[in-house]
């Protein structure tokens, strides 16, 4: 297989990931007083927003034909 071919079925792969995986995201929040530190963090997961999902299988299949025509 061709390098670029390669990457298009790589990229397509993670594009439809992107519109099912979510990522985690930490913050931390707290405040430090002298040398003591009081603070929580939270968690929560984001997922990419589907038009940035949609653009990446389109760049993904525009790189898979590529590599298929050379």
């Amino acid at each position: 297989m061709k390098t670029l071919t390669i990457v298009g079925i790589i990229v397509l792969v993670l594009g439809i990931a992107a519109f099912m995986v979510p990522l985690p995201k930490s913050e931390h929040h707290g405040v430090k007083i002298g040398d003591s530190q009081v603070g929580i963090t939270t968690q929560h997961n984001e997922k990419i927003p589907p038009a940035v999902a949609g653009l990446i299988c389109v760049v993904g299949a525009v790189l898979l034909v590529a590599g298929a025509r050379k």
